[in-house]
């Protein structure tokens, strides 16, 4: 099982990205979803979460610019940001709990996944 996360880039102030991570591998469920992001120098910090049914949650740093959405049927996240500033300037990090599937009779066992970082620049 691993996540490969995809879409950052440079954007200037006031732009917009979207980022995607897909899960892949033999996957029984994925639970909770979220993006963390970590500025030089800063520690990585929570962006988003959202739950296998829907539910989110923000940083209040980023409620209102960014939503978190899921395609469950794609094993995929997505973290559409808008209004970006210099300050969401970080490389952003898909996280998931994920069961992978061992097999028939296997037990459940939920993971914590990481993706790859993917950079995001935002020039002012």
């Amino acid at each position: 099982v691993q996540l490969q996360a995809c879409g950052g880039g440079l954007v200037q102030a006031g732009g917009s990205l979207r980022l995607s991570c897909a899960a892949s591998g033999s996957i029984f469920s994925i639970n909770d979803m979220a993006w963390y992001r970590q500025a030089p120098g800063e520690e990585r910090e929570l962006v988003a979460t959202i739950t296998s049914g829907g539910s989110t949650n923000y940083a209040n740093s980023v409620t209102g610019r960014f939503t978190i959405s899921r395609d469950n049927a794609e094993n995929t996240v997505y973290l559409q940001m808008s209004s970006l500033k210099p300050e969401d300037t970080a490389t952003y990090y898909c996280n998931a709990m994920i069961a992978p599937y061992y097999g028939p009779g296997s037990k459940y066992r939920p993971s914590e996944y990481w993706g790859r970082g993917t950079l995001v620049t935002v020039s002012s």
